[in-house]
């Protein structure tokens, strides 16, 4: 029997990966005079991918990324202007109001009666608290995990923590 829900934040309960998107296409349209459209892409991947360990998942870690991917690209030509803009351009990202998906609320306080619900979201803790706060869901779960990876080692942890076992744990979301 299910006693405990946990539930992504982006893209589950809130959107997220749109604003991504928007983000990436600012980053693109302000490259393009260095380099062409799908080398921007492919490199800002491969940098995102690289800078994984030293910054982790989050809205700072991709913003570092752009800059540092501005600067390869540009072969260190990249202007004072454009890296200002591409901060901008982040910090417009992590000022975002929360968009919560159809539905979620009321989701949600239908379940809070029956099961603890759990709110596991990985990202920069600064800002998924903010989200958070800015989705107006806090006060609805049971307890709120702020994570840098959700792997076995995080799952067990948490379900140990809050005295679950597994076959007792559902997860909802798209990152598990």
């Amino acid at each position: 029997m299910i006693e405990v829900i946990g539930f992504d934040g982006d893209d589950t309960l809130w959107h997220d990966e749109a604003l991504f998107t928007s983000t990436r296409g600012q980053f693109v349209a302000l490259l393009v005079k260095y380099c062409p459209e799908e080398t921007i892409c492919s490199h800002l991947f491969e940098v995102e991918m690289r800078n994984l360990r030293a910054f982790g998942y989050g809205v700072k870690g991709f913003i570092l990324s752009m800059i540092e991917t501005a600067i390869e690209l540009s072969d260190h030509r990249v202007t004072c202007e454009d890296i200002q803009t591409i901060i901008n351009i982040g910090k417009d990202l992590i000022g975002h109001p929360v968009q919560l998906l159809d539905g979620v609320r009321e989701t949600l306080l239908q379940l809070h009666h029956e099961y603890r619900l759990v709110l596991i979201t990985k990202g920069d803790l600064i800002h998924q608290e903010a989200k958070v706060a800015g989705s107006g869901l806090g006060s609805i779960f049971h307890s709120i995990e702020v994570v840098s990876d959700k792997d076995p080692v995080t799952y067990r942890r948490i379900l140990s923590e809050h005295n679950v076992m597994p076959r007792q744990f559902m997860m909802v979301g798209n990152s598990i």
